[in-house]
């Protein structure tokens, strides 16, 4: 007899059965209710410490008080707030009723935050006071608005007239029903900008993070005993899957900052006993004039590749990986006792299975060739669910025998080492955050008045955020004579529509753009020139 199984059903059925995020928070609730899972640690004043038996309470009463509201199992809940505890508790607390949790860029604007509304048919939202008349203004879908009634830890200086308080959510923890566990239901959703001109909605399953618990936490040494520091956002799968689905898989604690702090970063580390904490560029140099302890707990540093000097300098082990948003976690790993090349971003982890492939002929790519990364997976389990509502992204992404096109590029060296080299020619990276080089470039184009006539936006080098946008513009009919007029237009402009990383730190007025065959525009030649020029805004 045949049987042809379905891998993501035989993994519910028996990978993860009887288990969710909720399970796993009783779980530790009842193992170990003392240990703390999340620690704040504010700007100033006071931390706050939740064990797992604290914040599996508190979060069945917002359950509660969710619940109270009308949400219901399948409701999208719009998370808009830069890190502070209650993003983190209205998350869990969805979850607990089957709801997901829709956490958002808090430096998006206007336009932005109507699509995040309206394309996850969110049903109301959470937010804090400096954020709650843009989302009052422009997510007029929304049901009802709950603000907390501080700013990540700041007094709000804003007033929340006619608006529900946060505190006010907290109900009767048994009015949500009680539900089976089931792996494979929708828990969150998080925004990347890809490429493509519109942010993509990336569904996360109970499954996904509890595979992120299990295997991600494992490839970066973390144990019960580990201490996660998370500064980056929480709406971003550096912070909520590496550090709190991390802790969450093997009983650790995450701490939680409302953003990096250079002055206190040892400090926070010595406090809290810190284990573990993701580095970026930003970080290194941030940090980089600071004398670093004798003694001090850092043992792993997850970050992008090999850089043998920091382990020298930093006196913590590097842990190099690769993964974006629709992996999950880490999909490609280093390991702590092998002898690493310098820049490798490790191997493929055990799960997922990776090739290098030539974008153009969809032919294997060589040893030493550079192709783009494509990864094989379970969807749901380490691989995202789905793009929410958008069908032409997931046939885009997705071979028809299920191999997921990361747009990534990279090559693989001796030893079956992988290395990256860039990611698709036309994003940029800001500081940590994706930009989609055409959103910002259709933007420009909407510019009042008119006068564009082409626009290429591509990444300059920064000295701190790696790089930064720049547009190149020519110059169409109805153009302002006065370049240095036209060019501030342009960036207001984007300034009121766009998030204010993907806002250009300069325009420049050209006669004509490089091409390439096809009259493509040469983006590799407009980058060498933006490199070549000032800063001019």
């Amino acid at each position: 007899m045949s049987v042809d199984l379905d891998v993501a059903v035989a993994a519910a059925e028996f990978d993860f059965a009887d288990q969710d995020i909720p399970q796993r928070l009783r779980h530790w609730a009842r193992v170990k209710p003392d240990h703390p899972f999340m620690i704040w640690e504010p700007r100033s004043g006071e931390d706050r410490r939740w064990s797992y038996a604290d914040f599996d309470a508190e979060t069945n009463r917002i359950a509660g008080g969710l619940f109270a509201k009308g949400v219901r199992k399948h409701d999208k809940v719009m998370i808009h707030a830069e890190n502070c505890p209650e993003m983190v508790l209205a998350w869990y607390a969805c979850a607990k009723i089957g709801a997901v949790g829709v956490t958002t860029n808090t430096r998006s604007v206007g336009g932005e935050i109507d699509y995040f509304a309206r394309h996850t048919d969110a049903v109301g939202a959470i937010t804090q006071p400096k954020f709650l008349e843009e989302i009052r203004k422009s997510a007029v879908s929304l049901e009802w608005i709950v603000v907390t009634d501080n700013n990540a830890g700041e007094t709000a200086e804003e007033t929340v007239d006619g608006a529900v308080m946060f505190s006010e959510l907290y109900g009767d923890p048994d009015a949500f029903p009680a539900r089976p566990a089931e792996p494979m239901l929708p828990a969150g959703i998080m925004f990347t900008s890809g490429t493509t001109s519109l942010p993509k909605a990336v569904v996360h399953t109970h499954a996904n993070a509890l595979w992120s618990g299990n295997m991600g936490s494992q490839s970066m040494g973390m144990t019960t005993d580990s201490v996660y520091l998370g500064f980056l956002p929480f709406f971003h799968v550096n912070c909520q899957s590496w550090a709190f689905w991390g802790s969450l898989g093997v009983g650790g604690t995450a701490v939680l900052q409302p953003k990096f702090s250079a002055s206190r970063f040892w400090e926070v580390i010595d406090k809290h006993q810190v284990s573990h904490c993701s580095m970026i560029p930003f970080v290194f140099k941030a940090i980089g004039v600071q004398a670093v302890p004798e003694n001090h707990s850092l043992k792993v540093m997850p970050m992008g590749i090999i850089w043998k000097e920091i382990e020298g300098w930093l006196k913590a082990q590097p842990f190099a990986s690769w993964g974006m948003t629709e992996t999950v976690t880490h999909a490609t790993r280093s390991d702590f006792v092998s002898d690493w090349p310098q820049g490798s971003i490790g191997k493929p982890t055990p799960g997922y299975h990776l090739a290098v492939v030539n974008p153009e002929t969809g032919a294997l790519c060589k040893k030493g060739e550079i192709g783009e990364l494509w990864v094989q997976g379970t969807r749901g389990i380490n691989l995202f669910l789905e793009y929410y509502k958008n069908e032409e992204a997931m046939a885009k992404s997705f071979t028809p025998n299920g191999w997921f096109k990361t747009g990534d590029m990279v090559s693989v060296g001796d030893e079956g080492n992988f290395f990256f080299t860039d990611r698709d020619k036309d994003a940029l990276k800001v500081g940590g955050e994706n930009v989609s080089a055409r959103q910002v470039e259709e933007v420009c184009m909407q510019v009042p008045g008119g006068g564009v006539g082409e626009v290429a936006v591509v990444a300059k080098s920064h000295d701190m955020l790696d790089m930064v946008p720049v547009a190149f513009v020519i110059k169409g009919w109805g153009a302002p004579e006065d370049d240095a007029a036209f060019s501030e237009a342009i960036i207001e402009h984007c300034k009121a529509n766009l998030a204010d990383f993907k806002v250009p730190r300069a325009v420049y007025i050209v006669d004509e753009f490089p091409r390439a065959t096809l009259e493509k525009v040469a983006k590799n030649k407009l980058r060498e020139i933006a490199d070549s020029k000032a800063i001019i805004h």
